[in-house]
């Protein structure tokens, strides 16, 4: 089975950049969309950034573009997400999620995916 682990989450300041990383155990991530998701307190879960299977297509939430990248790194079995210019409106806890894809296609919804991560807290404050 996919296990997904985050790492990276921290206390910044707005304005700041912090790098989340998701790595991978259990199978080789170059067979597997992954998105990003976050939820902060009283609000629902929310996408964030996507990447297919081989890295060549991403797509952002328009709260993050701009500002949010995502990569992926199928040699290291991780995917990041890097965050600038952050603001406390970015505060929540950050989850990538997995599944498996026979193509490029994105997957935008949390139905989509079968495998998740536990979270790392972000906090954007001053």
């Amino acid at each position: 089975q996919l296990q997904l682990v985050e790492s990276g989450g921290d206390l910044v300041q707005p304005g700041g950049s912090l790098r989340l990383s998701c790595a991978a155990s259990g199978f080789p991530l170059n067979n597997y969309a992954i998105g990003w998701f976050r939820q902060a307190p009283g609000k629902e879960r929310e996408g964030v950034s996507y990447i297919s299977r081989s890295g060549g297509r991403t797509n952002y939430a328009d709260s993050v573009k701009g500002r949010f990248t995502i990569s992926k790194d199928n040699a290291k079995n991780t995917v990041y997400l890097q965050m600038n210019s952050l603001k406390p409106e970015d505060t929540a806890n950050y989850y990538c999620a997995a599944r498996r894809a026979a193509s490029s296609i994105l997957y935008y919804a949390s139905h989509d995916y079968d495998s998740w991560g536990q979270g790392t807290q972000v906090t954007v404050s001053s």
